[in-house]
């Protein structure tokens, strides 16, 4: 029996001993290691420059195109020609040649405002394609940050089950001594020796817990070593408690990304709107080309003949009559805006509506937390006291025991507190549009 007592001390010191003289990785540097490597946020970058290329006056046909042609062409015939008197002429491998370049050029003037409207579309779409880039920096800035905290809330509860551990241990040893004296039954040996196993047991498996938030933290950073154990700068968990819910709506109704693009989406709407009535006005085309033209011909009086000149025009039009798809599109265009209109006011009551919860859940969590940490200290003392009188003979085994379970539970209901108020401080922080305060985090920000 006491060799699976000594077992079990050695594999829970083999694993006190790992991960020493490791790079230390403070929140900050968590996040921008991600930043800088993580998958998603590089490919949504690329996107964005995809709309910042498209963003130009000759992709919405401000622009006139210029296009340079040439050509050359020839044909072989074999000529058999009956003339009025009955004579038959014949020509047989007669050659024309024709060799031709030129420039054009098209440019569309107006077209109802139309090229306006596309270009100002462009540009919106620009900056949706930074408002998608910060919507996935402000996800991935949040999903880290709730993983940097709960390996740090992983690491509190390991650390509360080693010493449980060690109180078991001690108990062990205890029971150990007197039952070599003959002042304590088997029975209590076997129990204190149960009771170790177990705790040794819950360890064990927390053990695995701590690797798998390693892990997942390692794989937002994009590390290449996704298995290699991070040591973190902060260890313990503490929750800011000077959020204000009028000053957090404010800043949600300001600068809320999903709020941001669904405002960006009712001005796309407005502009498609704009581009549809631009056929309702006319259109004005220029076009211009400079050309030279060679014909050689092989009969005839004329051997060579060259060309070299200016063509220009003007064209002026407008669509009188299209099956009314004019109008068709037209109001469709207003009915999609009053759609993302009503899809903006709805997005905003969901806002309002999650503030509201998460502010309910961080108010509890804070009192919780505040709570649970004055009785995690009463269940320390009354541990204390219970290990001296267990040392005198004036507690039963089974009395230690609840009182060691009670102060495991009461370390771990502040642990899950403390870890709570931090999710929900996370959560207004990303729905307020204030996520990347965890990069430049001021003095009264709890994020160390």
């Amino acid at each position: 029996m006491m060799r699976k007592y000594i077992f079990a001390s050695l594999i829970v010191c083999s694993f006190a001993m790992n991960g020493k003289g490791q790079e230390v990785f403070s929140l900050k540097k968590c996040i921008e290691t991600g930043l800088e490597k993580n998958y998603a946020i590089r490919i949504v970058k690329n996107e964005q420059q995809q709309s910042a290329n498209n963003a130009t006056p000759g992709n919405a046909g401000y622009l006139p195109t210029l296009d340079l042609t040439g050509g050359y062409s020839g044909v072989n015939n074999n000529t058999r020609s009956t003339l009025t008197d009955g004579t038959i002429e014949k020509s047989n491998g007669v050659s024309t040649e024709t060799a031709n370049a030129g420039l054009s050029l098209n440019w569309t003037v107006f077209d109802g405002f139309g090229i306006q409207a596309t270009y100002t579309k462009l540009k919106e779409l620009q900056l949706m394609g930074e408002l998608n880039t910060r919507m996935t920096i402000e996800d991935f800035v949040a999903n880290l940050t709730s993983e940097y905290y709960n390996l740090i809330r992983q690491k509190i509860r390991l650390k509360n089950l080693r010493s449980s551990v060690d109180l078991s241990k001690e108990r062990l040893r205890i029971v150990a001594e007197r039952y070599s004296l003959g002042s304590m039954s088997r029975l209590d040996l076997q129990q204190a020796q149960v009771d170790f196993n177990a705790d040794s047991s819950k360890l064990l498996t927390q053990f695995e817990a701590v690797n798998t938030s390693n892990i997942r933290l390692n794989e937002l950073m994009a590390l290449e070593n996704v298995g290699s154990e991070i040591q973190l700068q902060d260890s313990v968990i503490y929750p800011n408690p000077f959020l204000e819910e009028a000053e957090l709506w404010k800043l949600t109704l300001e600068a809320n990304t999903s709020l941001l693009a669904a405002q960006k989406n009712r001005t796309l709407s407005e502009l498609d709107y704009k581009k549809a009535k631009s056929r309702n006005y006319p259109y004005v085309k220029l076009n211009a080309g400079y050309g030279y033209t060679a014909n050689w011909y092989e009969v005839g009086t004329t051997d060579l003949q060259q060309r070299l000149g200016l063509n220009y025009g003007v064209t002026i039009g407008i669509n009188l009559f299209d099956g009314f798809n004019k109008r068709r599109e037209q109001r469709n265009a207003r009915l999609e805006i009053q759609n993302k209109e009503l899809r903006m006011q709805e997005l905003e009551l969901s806002l309002r509506a999650d503030l509201s919860n998460l502010w309910m859940a961080y108010k509890n969590n804070l009192e919780l937390w505040k709570l649970e940490k004055e009785n995690q200290a009463v269940a320390q003392e009354n541990y204390s006291i219970a290990i001296d009188r267990y040392k005198l003979g004036d507690l039963s085994g089974i009395e230690l025991r609840e009182a060691q379970n009670s102060l495991l539970e009461a370390e771990e209901r502040q642990s899950i507190a403390e870890y709570a108020t931090k999710l929900c401080e996370i959560s207004l922080l990303q729905l307020s549009g204030q996520i990347l305060t965890y990069l430049n985090p001021g003095p009264d920000r709890a994020s160390r």
